[in-house]
């Protein structure tokens, strides 16, 4: 069978940074931002960024590239005879699948807000307990779930079942530049509100008083932890894109391009976000930062800031193209991760484009069904106490312990001579124009760079049950 490929360089970024880019980096970066001293943590970010990510994913892109395979048959292609690091092949397809199984649930809400916006839903609601309250309603309602996460699943797999170019790559084209676009607009909006001053002075300026408060050190594990995360690496979802491009540009140029697209939308969400949140959200006496720990995560998308757009003039307008934003981010990393599993069981079974589609759907769909019934008919269940659900425990597994652990054997595959070895991945990441991976690379890459990674996956491990 002859392995298709991407019809452009622009078509490779923009679908590896839509991978990349997601729901994460709305409703995650600004507020962690917000809460470990602003500008400071946005710089600290910025640096592990480039000397953690970056490197990460040229490996990623490179194994994918030299194997011409996916993630689940890429070592067999690039391992020693009788070696076993192709099991972790066989994690990473179940990550992206773990994975899969509650974002189809969270893009199938962001879906339905967009319409919920569009059509007037909170039209005459004025407190924040009324917006919560859509909110609540939405989850208590197994059977709307059910019918949005299905729409996510048959669109996602359906654009896959084209060809690459006419499908996956057109699609993602056309979704990442209206995303880019309606970034534009929602900045300039909130550049010209009332408190956009001193929202972007919370957001971008160091506020040490709130350094000495936390402290510098978990600044920098927050920073650290957050330029990890953002890129999605450790489980082969750029690796597979890796494998469908040829070898025209060298790879660290491409990781760097593509992590700054990745970036710029991270930060970009909190220019949106802290200029409205300065002029329109009521903090009943608390301290922003205060206001943002007890909404991080789904409810600062779902509660905070709907209950901006409905004191706001215009704001089913501004909230429609807020969530639509939202949306394209979330279904821009729904189809790259599809792709992956797609590539995965054809490479393991020989199926067919069209047979692969239709039984990764009906699979993914039985699968996501858990995350769903989650937030109401198995809402008893709280694998971490109160206020914890099936979502969190499938986040916990993917975030903190596959995505660590997947980039640290990626590491130590590329960077020692039992694995793939340095020399090997440095002459597959510099072929091509642009910029490449250096000699003097090596000795942080195989010594500096694990031990950072091992020590993310301990930390994430260990610092979910401490006590908070």
């Amino acid at each position: 069978m002859e392995r298709e490929k991407l019809g452009s360089r622009l078509g490779f970024i923009l679908i590896s940074a839509g991978c990349a880019i997601g729901i994460g980096n709305v409703w995650r970066f600004p507020t962690v931002a917000a809460q470990n001293g602003g500008g400071l943590f946005v710089i600290i970010y910025l640096l592990f960024l480039a000397i953690f990510g970056v490197p990460i994913m040229t490996m990623e892109f490179s194994m994918g590239r030299a194997a011409q395979k996916s993630p689940v048959k890429l070592y067999q292609q690039l391992e020693k005879p009788g070696h076993k690091w192709h099991i972790h092949g066989y994690v990473s397809l179940a990550g992206n699948v773990l994975l899969m199984m509650f974002y189809t649930s969270v893009t199938g809400w962001m879906l339905q807000y967009f319409i919920y916006m569009l059509t007037g839903k909170f039209d005459g609601i004025k407190t924040s307990v009324e917006v919560s309250g859509v909110y609540t309603e939405m989850l208590a309602n197994p059977w709307m779930l059910l019918v949005f996460m299905a729409i996510v699943v048959v669109f996602g797999f359906l654009v896959c079942s084209f060809n690459m170019q006419k499908g996956l790559e057109k699609v993602t084209k056309v979704m990442m530049l209206a995303l880019l676009a309606l970034i534009f607009v929602l900045v300039i909006r909130s550049f010209t509100l009332e408190g956009a001053g001193e929202g972007l002075s919370f957001y971008l300026l160091p506020n040490f008083e709130r350094v000495k408060e936390i402290g510098l050190l978990n600044i920098i594990v927050a920073a650290m932890n957050q330029s990890f995360f953002t890129l999605s690496l450790g489980m082969g979802s750029m690796a597979i894109f890796g494998s469908f491009i040829n070898k025209d540009r060298a790879l660290m140029g491409e990781s760097v391009t593509i992590s700054v697209l990745d970036t710029v939308v991270a930060i970009s969400s909190g220019l949106i976000i802290f200029p409205a949140f300065f002029t329109y959200m009521k903090t009943d006496g608390l301290s922003t930062a205060e206001v943002l720990s007890q909404t991080a995560g789904p409810g600062l998308i779902f509660e905070t800031l709907p209950n901006i757009f409905v004191n706001m003039p215009a704001g089913r307008f501004w909230g429609a193209l807020f969530f639509l934003f939202l949306t394209f981010a979330a279904f821009s990393t729904i189809l790259a991760v599809f792709q992956n599993i797609l590539s995965c069981t054809q490479d393991l079974f020989g199926w067919s484009k069209k047979k692969s589609c239709l039984i990764d759907g009906i699979a993914l769909f039985l699968l996501s069904i858990p995350c769903v019934l989650g937030f109401n008919v198995w809402s008893g269940f709280q694998p971490f106490g109160a206020g914890s659900g099936v979502l969190d425990l499938e986040d916990f597994i993917v975030s903190n312990i596959i995505l660590p652990a997947g980039s640290l054997i990626f590491v130590i595959f590329c960077t020692n001579k039992f694995g793939w070895g340095f020399d090997k991945f440095m002459e597959e990441a510099n072929q091509g124009k642009g910029l490449k991976v250096q000699k003097w690379m090596k000795v942080y890459m195989r010594f500096i760079l694990p031990v950072i990674t091992g020590a993310l996956l301990i930390y994430g491990i260990v610092a979910k049950f401490l006590p908070q």
